[in-house]
């Protein structure tokens, strides 16, 4: 309980500690970017891909929950700065596991609300093929 209170007394003077964490890591807003590029690829946001970018950013980066709507809000007001071949132009010196990781949230993403469209289709595949990652290693788990 003082731990949560002094938490809620830090994030007034300093901001909100899961928009700190994206706004200090140039990669991770990159990808979170990149997810929002696939939610709206169709032209349209459902809560099935809003449920799958939330449960992301808990999962794989971190993020709390409490600070998830603020960082949308960030992303949002920030997000303009920065297109998509900057975004993925992060990614290219990055380690393949990362790059496969970044391609399989997004397909995560596009397959959340069971419609695949082919927008959804062709922002994963032009992004795939950015990153030189076979469309193989998204859609079958390694053994």
């Amino acid at each position: 309980m003082a731990m949560a209170l002094l938490d809620q007394i830090r994030s007034i003077f300093d901001g909100d500690p899961g928009v700190r964490k994206v706004a200090d890591d140039p990669v991770l807003s990159a990808e979170l970017l990149m997810l929002f590029r696939m939610i709206l690829a169709d032209g349209s946001v459902s809560e099935s891909e809003m449920v799958a970018f939330r449960r992301i950013c808990k999962d794989a980066f971190g993020i709390p929950e409490t600070s998830i709507d603020a960082v949308i809000e960030y992303l949002n007001d920030f997000g303009y700065e920065t297109n998509g071949s900057q975004a993925i132009a992060l990614f290219r010196d990055l380690d393949v596991e990362r790059r496969k990781l970044l391609a399989l949230h997004m397909a995560e993403i596009a397959k959340a609300d069971s419609k695949l469209a082919e927008s959804e289709v062709r922002l994963l595949r032009r992004t795939l093929d950015l990153l030189d990652i076979s469309p193989v290693d998204v859609v079958k788990p390694e053994e």
